[in-house]
């Protein structure tokens, strides 16, 4: 069993810093609901998010959205093999039940995560399918228990998806860390939860991509 983690995850409620400004009471007023039960949104709170601390790494919920759909749609999920969880920008924890099948539509996914973080657990009745709850990633990591973490970052030792596939097919209950947000390097405290850190390729590649190769030659390598 794979356990997916994505880290720093840009995923955020507008904070109250900003709701005052005009770009956040706009989109509001156009959505007819109160600015802080919005999706902080980088495409829409451009220049309300310059004040905000680690702007740079925040406002994308686009990005959690891609790797969503590879993840739950791939191979190695339909096996039973992934377990998916999500650590936020501001540490809260998500669990993603096996048989979620995120929106396609990223309208309906920013209206799905706006119901996750105001609420707690989408949907309200029945099982949820994703459910949230405040947790750090130190947290998350000791409720798991996993043999061996493993942190992608652009900033690791040289190695390959291949290799580092290899590495995590021989273990019982590896972990793996992917930096769901837009820029920069994964924080210390994130990092020294790694028992390695691994970079895959020469240059910085998108969440997403990191996602569907790790977990294609994860698939390749338990085969």
């Amino acid at each position: 069993m794979l356990n997916l983690v994505f880290t720093e995850t840009a995923l955020e409620l507008v904070p109250m810093e900003i709701l005052q400004h005009p770009s956040v009471k706009r989109n509001a007023k156009r959505r007819k609901r109160p600015g802080e039960e919005t999706l902080l949104d980088r495409s829409l709170h451009h220049y309300a998010m310059d004040s905000l601390p680690d702007a740079e790494k925040r406002g994308r919920p686009d990005i959690l959205h891609f790797c969503l759909l590879l993840a739950m749609g791939s191979p190695l999920n339909r096996m039973g093999k992934l377990n998916v969880e999500v650590n936020t920008v501001n540490e809260f924890s998500i669990e993603v039940n096996p048989l979620t099948r995120p929106p396609r539509d990223c309208i309906r996914f920013n209206n799905l995560m706006e119901q996750l973080l105001i609420n707690g657990k989408v949907p309200l009745e029945g099982d949820p399918l994703m459910t949230l709850s405040r947790s750090r990633l130190v947290e998350q990591v000791h409720r798991i228990e996993p043999s061996k973490v493993i942190a992608l970052s652009s900033h690791g030792e040289q190695s390959s998806f291949e290799d580092v596939a290899k590495i995590l097919a021989a273990e019982k209950s590896p972990m793996v860390f992917v930096g769901a947000y837009p820029t920069g390097p994964m924080k210390p405290d994130v990092l020294k939860l790694a028992d390695a850190v691994y970079s895959v390729y020469p240059e910085s590649l998108e969440a997403w991509t990191v996602t569907s190769r790790i977990i294609y030659e994860y698939e390749k390598a338990i085969a």
